[in-house]
């Protein structure tokens, strides 16, 4: 459970709703100009990039004991990101975009019945978890199975207890996967935001 409680807010709903406008600009389908889905997009500005912060030069993680660079990568093109790796800011947003859509979009997509159908906010929720804590994390979790059944605010709700990192809470993931802080928006705030 989590440790804060958790309320849809206005700053949820309207990172909700600028996704769903820069999806549907285009053409009137619900996706942007490239094809990428309004939880992608979501899940990218919204949850990732705030809180990963962007690195233009590797550096070493202390709790991961990795390095990562850009918008926390710890792998380009297959391969383990080195200290002497550098990207501009728009090769970070291209690595970031097209990994969030194929490497955690997609698997979650094919991995958990029904994710399509389920609210764009319980999407861009798991599809932000998937890509801090792994696809099989979140194929296998509570919060995925409370998902498929419907379930979404206790979904939202079980996804918060992913705040540990050396077996330890730490109070940036309990932010993170709560209601987040004054500049950032929480994972599961965005999530119970997109509920009706």
């Amino acid at each position: 459970m989590p440790m804060n409680k958790i309320v849809a807010t206005k700053r949820g709903k309207a990172a909700i709703a600028g996704a769903m406008l820069a999806a549907t600009l285009i053409g009137g389908a619900l996706f942007s100009e490239d094809g990428t889905p309004p939880a992608v997009i979501l899940a990218t500005d919204s949850l990732i990039k705030p809180w990963e912060g962007l690195v233009l030069k590797a550096h070493w993680d202390p709790f991961a004991k990795i390095y990562d660079i850009c918008y926390g990568e710890t792998q380009i093109n297959g391969k383990p990101v080195t200290a002497a790796m550098s990207f501009t800011k728009e090769e970070c947003e291209a690595i970031l975009e097209k990994r969030v859509y194929a490497d955690y979009y997609l698997p979650l997509t094919r991995r958990i019945k029904g994710f399509k159908s389920f609210p764009v906010s319980v999407q861009a929720s798991q599809v932000s978890g998937a890509y801090n804590f792994g696809v099989n994390g979140m194929v296998n979790s509570t919060a995925a199975r409370l998902a498929v059944q419907g379930r979404y605010k206790e979904a939202c709700e079980a996804q918060t207890a992913w705040n540990r990192a050396g077996g330890l809470v730490v109070g940036g993931l309990v932010k993170r996967r709560e209601m987040g802080d004054a500049q950032r928006i929480g994972e599961a705030e965005i999530c119970v935001s997109g509920l009706k």
